[in-house]
């Protein structure tokens, strides 16, 4: 498929700056057999007893770093992985190179080497410090927002699920941001079950697709853990298995062994999009409204179906839908019941 047939307008005064108040306060688009205009907090209206919700408990790390080299240039990083020799970083700044000596705060770190990722600037970093990096951070690191949000977060739990646990994510799957406790006691209260996967948001998620054949785009690993007792439960689901996220719908998708979840850790590379034949049982999924172009986008556009997906983006629009992570969201009826 081509990358054009992923493009629509999004008008600058519709993307989310902020996250609005109570969480479950956002709007809901529901994309069945015919699109309804509701609230997130009506969303247990479509859920019966016996249905199971699948949630990605994944934590976000403060990983983004602000500072100085040590010839005094701006420098803003962000924090991705560890490996045996260091950490890989995302750096933005001018003449970083070999040997660049950079500071944050009391936090110093050395660029050991630059690495070979597309589209990004990637070092490999060695953090000078005392203690584990991922506990200074959670003291000095900044919430790794998106370029598109400008305001400051001056909350940081506003940018984590009530539900999250585990960390490791550099963003959060925002289609849990909506979720509130109360709510996810009134689903309960239903009947309905709930199961937890995690998988850990990666830049890749986040990479440009510059092919105009997307088959030719290369997703970075992400890593997924989906424990036992939570794969019994979503197999032993008797109703619908409602998917929170994009993220929840690869990490079910990257641990389903002829149409069964199996217990599951390690790195997923898989890329969904439109002709993708699902393995997992997934009857609906939550959503936000993607970017443009963006494997998001595609993936969803797999799930609902790419025309059916584009009308309901256009009706948004014309509706005054907020988009991208602090926006509002989409529940998805899978298409073979629209």
């Amino acid at each position: 498929m081509k990358l054009s047939e992923f493009d629509y307008h999004l008008p600058g005064e519709l993307i989310a700056q902020s996250p609005i108040e109570p969480r479950d306060a956002s709007r809901l688009m529901v994309v069945g057999k015919q699109i309804d205009h509701r609230f997130f907090c009506d969303v247990p209206d479509y859920f019966e007893a016996g249905d199971t919700l699948v949630l990605n408990d994944s934590r976000v790390i403060p990983a983004k770093l602000i500072g100085k080299k040590s010839t005094g240039g701006h420098v803003e990083a962000l924090v991705v992985s560890r490996n045996e020799a260091g950490y890989e970083c995302m750096i933005r700044g001018k003449n970083i190179h070999e040997g660049t000596r950079l500071s944050f705060g009391e936090l110093e770190a050395t660029v050991l080497r630059i690495l070979e990722r597309p589209n990004t600037n990637r070092y490999l970093v060695n953090f000078n410090c005392n203690g584990d990096l991922p506990d200074i951070l959670e003291k000095i690191g900044e919430a790794p927002l998106p370029p598109y949000i400008k305001q400051k977060l001056h909350n940081k739990n506003r940018y984590q699920t009530v539900y999250s646990k585990e960390k490791g994510s550099i963003a959060a799957p925002t289609a849990g941001l909506h979720f509130t406790n109360d709510l996810l006691g009134r689903i309960k209260e239903k009947g309905v079950n709930i199961a937890y996967v995690t998988l850990h948001v990666s830049p890749g998620t986040f990479t440009p697709v510059k092919a105009e054949d997307i088959r030719y785009h290369i997703m970075e690993p992400e890593y997924i853990s989906v424990r036992r007792e939570n794969a019994d439960v979503i197999n032993g689901t008797p109703g619908k298995i409602i998917a929170v996220g994009t993220t929840t719908v690869k990490a079910l998708e990257s641990s389903c062994i002829d149409g069964k979840i199996v217990e599951k850790e390690g790195f997923s590379e898989l890329f969904i999009y439109p002709e993708y034949k699902f393995g997992s049982r997934i009857d609906a999924m939550i959503t936000n409204f993607h970017l443009p172009k963006s494997t998001l986008l595609m993936l969803v556009s797999a799930f609902a179906g790419r025309k059916r997906l584009m009308e309901a983006y256009n009706e948004a629009i014309s509706h005054s839908y907020r988009f991208y992570s602090f926006g509002d969201a989409m529940l998805v009826f899978n298409r073979r019941d629209k």
